[in-house]
């Protein structure tokens, strides 16, 4: 087939609100498809490791949180992925920390589940709990702050 056709067919598609086309002429054939934008996703069979170590920035200024309250100030403790956070290993235990309690660097403060994988996220620092910004079963954000130590 001539790629000059191909180049006609490709520019009819685009101009087009036509997904795919295919054309035989004889014993040659030429499918041409176009996608819709998308995202790139990350390649498949790819998951974090086990226990992931959460990421502390500066301490910030007094912010408003979406429920209005001030946000105190600390250091903030922001989710390294995207998945679901649960402040407990399973329904009716205890969770790994409370608002005033002391910690310490490694100790768990959450679990993220991501892509059914359990990550433990453990602090970086020492400190004490000044809040817990995330609710339990909750989605998050990779880089939305979950936890701020002081």
């Amino acid at each position: 087939m001539d790629i000059r056709k191909v180049k006609k067919l490709i520019e009819l598609l685009e101009s087009s609100g036509i997904a795919e086309i295919e054309i035989k002429e004889g014993e040659e054939s030429v499918r041409i498809s176009r996608q819709a934008t998308q995202i790139a996703a990350p390649p498949l069979g790819y998951a974090p490791p086990p226990t992931q170590a959460a990421t502390i920035i500066a301490p910030p200024t007094s912010q408003e949180a979406d429920g209005g309250a001030a946000i105190p100030d600390g250091q903030r403790v922001l989710s390294p992925m995207v998945g679901t956070f649960y402040r407990a290993s399973s329904p009716g235990t205890a969770p790994f920390v409370e608002i005033g309690q002391n910690i310490a660097v490694g100790d768990t403060l959450c679990i993220i589940e991501a892509m059914k994988m359990l990550n433990q996220i453990e602090a970086e620092h020492a400190g004490v709990v000044k809040a817990v910004l995330v609710e339990n079963g909750q989605p998050v954000e990779y880089g939305e702050p979950l936890f701020v130590i002081g």
